[in-house]
This record gives C-alpha cells, structure tokens and sequence, in this order.
C-alpha cells in the first residue's frame, strides 16, 4: 500500500512537471494569382490562359461590404495579404469573406465588361505546425476569381 501511494505521488509530481505544448494559431496567409478573365483561369473562346490582372487593387470584403484588408496585384498578378489570427478566425474567412478585385475588368482589356467585379470565396491550401512553441500557420487561396456582376466599388 506504501509502494502505491510513492508510486502515485512519483506519477503526479512527473505529470506536472512534464511541460505542455499548446499549438496556437499564428498568421493566416492569403495568396493566389488573379486573371484578366471573366470566368477565373480560361479564356472560354480560345480554350487559353489569359493574362494576368497586374496592379488590381484587391479586397478582402467580410458581410456585406466590410473591407477587412486590402492589396495590389504585382507584376505577375500575385495577391498576398497577412492577417491576424487574434483578428480574424479561421471560419469567418472561409464561410463569409470573398477577394473582390475592385476595378472593373475592362481596366485589364477593354474589350471584357466594365460592369460587376471579380470576386472568389476562399479555400483552404495548407495547415503547417512548426516553430518554437508549435505555431500553426495557414495559408488560403482564392478558388476562382468569377465576374460577379451584383458586386459594385
């Protein structure tokens, strides 16, 4: 009985004194390519890639029309926002935010409409756990930039 009640004392003082690691959520990162195109990646006429939308301000519209964050397409029609995962949650970027391009597409080629923008609800693409601490980082991307004529500037 004596040997049992060390040997829980001995199981408990190991228990507490063994650290825990808790993961926390760090920045969740949005990327993705947009495309000077009606439908996202293919020019439906001639079965091509368009080319890309470069210098398109781009916005992350949570609701109605909150504008969470904001950027500008590079030289390869690349968006990169940060955001913050004390900020914004996981869920609230996934169920209810869109990337909207706020430019109509005819500032990319004037031939395709100067009415609606692009927009893409967004995806998950990579959960990664690494760091001191076991940080999770995020990254989402857009599933497809469509010309969504009921979004206005």
């Amino acid at each position: 009985m004596a040997s049992t009640k060390v040997f829980l004392i001995f199981l408990l003082a190991a228990l507490i004194a063994t650290p825990v690691v808790v993961a926390q959520l760090g920045s969740i990162r949005i990327s993705g390519v947009v495309f000077c195109s009606v439908n996202g990646t293919l020019d439906v006429i001639n079965g091509l890639t368009p080319k890309i939308f470069l210098n398109a301000p781009v916005q992350l519209r949570c609701g109605a029309r909150n504008v969470i964050s904001s950027t500008i397409t590079n030289r390869s029609g690349v968006i990169s926002l940060v955001m913050d995962s004390h900020v914004n949650t996981l869920p609230l970027l996934l169920i209810n935010c869109l990337l909207v391009v706020a430019t109509p597409l005819s500032t990319c080629n004037a031939s395709l409409p100067s009415v609606g923008l692009l927009a893409s609800s967004l995806n998950l693409v990579n959960i990664g756990i690494g760091g001191v601490g076991g940080v999770i980082s995020v990254s989402l991307g857009p599933i497809d930039f469509i010309l969504n004529l009921n979004l206005i500037l």
